[in-house]
């Protein structure tokens, strides 16, 4: 097992929910950016670094019928799918490293909250971006830490992003819709400020 998915799955088999920083309750923010793309409830949604995130509990609750979620973490994919019951048979479960990931199909949602800011190098985020460039049809959805926000989480440094560095990271292959700005309450009280971006696919693209 290498260095990186040890790391998460003794994450996820010593803590529970509350003992991690970016669990939440309501993923709203993500909803609502979902929704914002007016899409049929049939689109295809893919949920980067899902793991054990509320998303594609609240996604079923609302009728999306076509959502994969991907995470490193095969025991965080676990604890979703015992949570889910019976429901979890209606999502593609993907165990992988974002950097090793080789989707067969494309997907008219790409949701990324708090997976795209461990990528700290120029190589790791150049793997990612190509990946997400071949095989988003639609829209990205990506939440970072910004400026403001911790400079490591889960005991990882992380890299910050600002509106514009978010904006410049992804204009090769999309144009931005809009950003917000949200400060995350953690089950500990303390609190975390994202940058969440949303971004269109766009028709010309650089390789």
């Amino acid at each position: 097992m290498n260095t990186k998915k040890q790391h998460w799955e003794n994450v996820y088999t010593t803590k529970t929910s509350n003992q991690l920083s970016w669990t939440q309750d309501k993923p709203t923010t993500s909803l609502e950016f979902i929704k914002s793309y007016k899409l049929p409830k049939s689109a295809s949604i893919i949920d980067i670094g899902g793991g054990d995130s509320k998303l594609v509990d609240n996604l079923l609750a609302e009728g999306y019928t076509n959502i994969t979620v991907l995470d490193i973490s095969e025991a965080a994919i676990n604890k979703t799918k015992l949570r889910l019951g019976d429901d979890s048979k209606k999502v593609a479960w993907v165990i992988s490293d974002i950097e090793k990931f080789k989707p067969t199909i494309q997907y008219d949602i790409w949701h990324d909250r708090a997976t795209f800011h461990f990528l700290t190098t120029k190589s790791q985020i150049k793997t990612y971006l190509y990946t997400a460039k071949k095989h988003v049809k639609s829209y990205m959805t990506i939440g970072t830490f910004s400026e403001t926000g911790p400079e490591k989480c889960s005991g990882l440094f992380i890299k910050k992003y600002s509106e514009s560095e978010l904006t410049a990271a992804l204009e090769n292959g999309f144009k931005k819709v809009k950003c917000i700005t949200e400060n995350h309450l953690t089950p500990f009280k303390t609190t975390q400020h994202f940058i969440y971006c949303s971004f269109k696919k766009s028709k010309r693209v650089n390789h």
